[in-house]
């Protein structure tokens, strides 16, 4: 059964941060392919594959030639502790401004990320930065990759259904460059040398609308985990660091299952297919965003932002599917009565699916 209107949490806004280190894919692919070279490397389909990936450039978090350096977990790891805070904490303020509320109106903090790890979590940190208040509520979420930023906006809504008089911000951080893997050459690595790039983007939640009446509302969520996926996508946790876990089945997967996963979740909540107006999908690469407009039988415009996103700044794991659903709130497409579906897909292989409403 659907939500009472009332009972409904808003999506105040989205912030989103990039690194300060642009470089095309031109440049960075042509150093990546001299460097692995220089190790003996034979990387006969390599050009093809960073072609095939559609992103012109990316946002790194350092200098490229500061990659060379980092031949270590910890040495990778040091560099996300010292730099995601820094950039998540301005996500943060532009989700705060936007939404035209203090850090300190926060009453739980929700961090999502895949590409480091801390102890304590870097919420901690960030807290501290923008002198949030010391009781606030905090959930550090690992490993849900590039659907991460999906599931995060479905927690929080959670959330606010049980508190409806508290705000609530998402933030999901993104280092993805600082775990590539300097001697590993297969496939999978190439691939993701081509594709992931850096980045954050946070949101606000709220059980009312703030600054915006015009905000989506959060009707539902669904998390389905198909069974037997482990090795499909994930990380191996190596003496280097995280070492990518991607198989080519993934988009067979996803022409398989999406569309049936979809209807269930619509007819839930009672939501005709042709009510939703607006997808909101995670920029996996090329054969995931095919995928998905095969298996639901999308036109190639009706994902027009999450294509250009990929092209401009390339896959940002959890953060991907937030920058998208900012560009389609900044082009104030939406309106009052429309429904939007946010979709991500990620590790073990799993689906998150939002079911918003304006």
């Amino acid at each position: 059964m659907p939500y009472f209107d009332h009972e409904l949490p808003y999506v105040n806004s989205i912030g989103t941060a990039l690194p300060g280190n642009y470089v095309t894919q031109e440049l960075l692919s042509t150093a990546l392919s001299a460097f692995w070279r220089e190790k003996g490397a034979k990387l006969e389909h390599y050009e093809r594959l960073h072609k095939a990936t559609g992103v012109s450039g990316r946002y790194l978090a350092l200098p490229m030639l500061e990659y060379r350096d980092l031949d270590s977990f910890e040495k990778s790891n040091s560099m996300w502790m010292r730099f995601a805070p820094e950039l998540g904490r301005n996500a943060a303020q532009e989700a705060l401004s936007v939404a035209g509320i203090e850090p300190q109106d926060i009453d739980h903090f929700f961090l999502v990320t895949g590409t480091g790890v801390a102890t304590p979590s870097i919420d901690t940190r960030i807290i501290a930065a923008l002198g949030m208040r010391p009781d606030v509520k905090r959930t550090p979420v690992f490993g849900l990759g590039c659907a991460g930023g999906t599931a995060g906006i479905a927690r929080a809504a959670d959330y606010l259904r049980a508190f409806p008089d508290q705000h609530a911000l998402l933030l999901a951080v993104e280092l993805c460059s600082l775990t590539l893997q300097h001697t590993d050459v297969s496939v999978a690595n190439q691939i993701a040398s081509a594709l992931f790039g850096d980045g954050a983007a946070a949101a606000v939640l709220s059980g009312r609308a703030l600054a915006n009446p015009d905000m989506p509302q959060v009707v539902g969520s669904r998390s389905v985990l198909y069974p037997n996926t482990e090795r499909v996508m994930g990380w191996d946790i190596i003496d280097s660091g995280f070492k990518i876990v991607m198989s080519p089945e993934i988009p067979e997967l996803v022409r398989r299952h999406l569309a049936q996963d979809v209807a269930d979740f619509l007819e839930e909540y009672r939501v005709e297919r042709s009510d939703v107006k607006h997808w909101i999908a995670h920029t996996g690469g090329p054969k995931v965003l095919r995928a998905i407009e095969a298996g639901l039988g999308l036109s190639p415009d009706v994902l027009k932002r999450s294509w250009d996103s990929l092209c401009r700044i390339g896959n940002l794991s959890s953060a991907s599917v937030l920058f998208v659903f900012a560009d389609l709130l900044q082009a104030k497409k939406a309106k009052p009565g429309e429904y939007g579906i946010m979709l991500g897909l990620g590790p073990c292989f799993c689906l998150e699916l939002v079911l918003l409403r304006w």
